[in-house]
């Protein structure tokens, strides 16, 4: 896995006192219901619907550019409730993703133009492949790798996926440090 570095101007972005990197010009709806953990990484264009229900981000997590964070509803015969969602520690989230899920655990990698449906469920140290299409209602277990669409099964994730994806964010949080540029001109 290989990740371009972002240079965060402070004109692009902010940095919060957790440390968390977002940029201005990421879409953050409902911020009394967004909780970003602390050095999570919000990209530009983004979109994160706090305003439907809870939104939830582990440290360390990196939610790419285009990326839409959007609760899912339930529907009931009295009428419809949103469903709260959660993201582990150390995520990927790649660009232009739709994540409709209930819960996504740590250390899990989200590919490019993936479809997350609604209430699903990714558990820890998963992989879900770019352009897959994961039903809703789906669980996907530990150590899986999804793809396709309708997104299944299609292989099992390296025993050292979770040191790996660590790394990955770790050492992209601190090389992208918000910073001000052209100083003085």
């Amino acid at each position: 896995m290989e990740i371009r570095v972002e240079n965060c101007d402070r004109k692009h972005f902010l940095e919060t006192t957790t440390r968390n990197r977002v940029s201005k010009m990421a879409g953050l709806f409902g911020s009394q219901n967004i909780v970003l953990s602390g050095k999570v990484f919000v990209g530009p264009t983004c979109v994160i619907r706090g305003d439907l229900a809870h939104v939830r981000v582990g440290k360390y997590s990196m939610i790419r550019d285009g990326t839409i964070l959007r609760p899912s509803l339930k529907h009931f015969n009295k009428g419809v409730a949103f469903v709260p969602l959660t993201i582990g520690e150390h995520c990927l989230i790649e660009e232009n993703v739709v994540v409709s899920a209930a819960q996504i655990g740590s250390f899990v990698n989200i590919g490019k133009n993936a479809v997350i449906g609604k209430r699903a469920v990714i558990k820890e140290c998963a992989v879900i492949l770019p352009d897959a299409v994961l039903a809703p209602d789906t669980v996907v277990p530990p150590f899986a790798i999804f793809g396709g669409a309708p997104a299944r099964p299609v292989g099992k994730v390296p025993d050292n996926h979770q040191e790996a994806i660590t790394e990955l964010t770790t050492t992209f949080y601190q090389n992208t440090k918000v910073e001000d540029f052209g100083k003085g001109k």
